[in-house]
């Protein structure tokens, strides 16, 4: 079957042998839809490979070229805003920017440093509306849990002048209580460790609700006196109320716990990639880089504990919004997988990287084709169902030695 495939792939694949040809690729995927993308989303397999992050420093200098103005990660968009304050001029020392103003262990990824300070040069001198924006679009929640919703509603509370400040928001102090009655690691394990569905966190909700129903209707006065504030609060209002469903799901014990965890973060990160659309639609388009798994536009699976556990992705929810403004060129690699395989078939047809368009490539393959194996703890192979979520595949062969875990 290889035998027969690779040949045709090995003419569908456009080889990228420098940065050049990176672009020149992309722009031809481009080329193919009628509308400009405001977000095009390059996704890694894994974050344990430096070779995606370096391949999409090199993709965002090509776009620099082409009008994009911001670049988006999976960071926390809370911590995020340290580092875009660096690249713009800030005084911050970069080590500290690397340690705070990455979420999940992020500033220690190889690339992520010459990201930062490549930025700050780019942006040094330059008028404010041609630097390039760094921002993040993860909820604040880690693998052990998620944190209090105290610091979300006091921020978004505290941007409302008295007289339109919800009543209900003077008991949330009360409600609250401790910060580690939140962030229990036991909580994340087990159900009944959880405050999340406590009368007190039930309450904090409908205070949610009606903080950010204030904002919302608010919006006419407040946002044009102050854009960046009004915008700051109203995430800081969309996270109070994710993070308590959040921590809700937590205390759940239904079959499908993980589940629900897992598409609670992808709304919260798909409200916050609609922000930065809506920021950055007078500047120009987004680069957004993040997993495969978030940013496919079908359902996303993974193993966990011996099941697989599905849901709705971060990237389905934006391109059912944003149509064929939202385009996704996926990543994988594995050089050394099995005959028959969506990643030895691509291996077969790459030299040092190719991308290939995905509707050619399922033309292409045969129909007995599977997925890989796994290189490394947290990579996925991309699967050939999942290729109708993605516009094209990026495969990369030359990823030796270049195996790195951080966390």
């Amino acid at each position: 079957m290889i035998m027969s495939t690779a040949p045709a792939l090995s003419e569908l694949g456009r080889q990228l042998e420098d940065a050049a040809s990176l672009g020149r690729a992309v722009d031809e995927v481009l080329a193919a839809r009628t509308e400009v993308p405001a977000l095009l989303a390059l996704g890694e397999p894994t974050h344990g490979i430096k070779a995606f992050p370096l391949l999409r420093n090199e993709l965002l200098g090509q776009l620099v070229e082409r009008g994009y103005r911001s670049i988006v990660l999976e960071t926390d968009v809370f911590a995020a805003l340290l580092v875009d304050e660096y690249v713009n001029g800030g005084e911050a020392d970069i080590e500290k920017v690397l340690a705070t103003g990455f979420s999940h262990g992020f500033g220690a990824v190889p690339g992520n440093r010459e990201l930062v300070e490549w930025l700050r040069e780019y942006n040094d001198g330059r008028a404010p509306a041609d630097r390039v924006r760094f921002y993040g679009f993860d909820a604040p929640v880690e693998y052990s849990g998620a944190p209090s919703p105290r610091r979300a509603l006091s921020a978004a509370g505290d941007f409302l002048p008295a007289a339109l400040r919800p009543q209900s928001l003077d008991d949330a102090n009360l409600l609250l209580g401790q910060d580690a009655d939140w962030t229990n690691p036991a909580a994340m394990f087990d159900p009944a460790a959880s405050v999340g569905n406590s009368d007190h966190a039930r309450a904090l909700r409908i205070i949610a609700d009606d903080l950010g129903s204030v904002l919302r209707r608010a919006a006419p006065v407040l946002r044009p006196v102050d854009p960046a504030g009004y915008d700051l609060a109203l995430a800081h209002s969309r996270t109070a109320l994710g993070l308590l469903r959040y921590h809700s799901a937590m205390a759940s014990s239904a079959p499908d716990r993980i589940g629900t965890l897992l598409s609670l973060r992808a709304e919260m990160m798909a409200e916050n990639l609609l922000a930065v659309v809506a920021q950055e639609q007078r500047r120009g388009p987004s680069l957004l880089f993040a997993h495969n798994a978030h940013l496919l536009r079908v359902p996303s699976d993974m193993p966990v504990n011996g099941d697989v556990v599905s849901w709705g992705s971060a990237g389905s929810l934006v391109g059912l919004v944003l149509g064929e403004r939202y385009v996704f060129l996926a990543t994988d690699a594995n050089p050394d997988s099995d005959p028959g395989t969506l990643q030895g078939a691509l291996a077969d047809a790459t030299g040092r990287r190719a991308l290939f368009s995905t509707p050619a490539l399922r033309a292409a393959l045969g129909p007995s084709i599977t997925a890989g194996e796994a290189i490394l703890p947290g990579h996925l192979p991309l699967k050939p169902s999942e290729l109708d979520g993605a516009d094209a595949v990026i495969f990369v062969a030359d990823t030796d030695g270049q195996r790195h875990q951080y966390w």
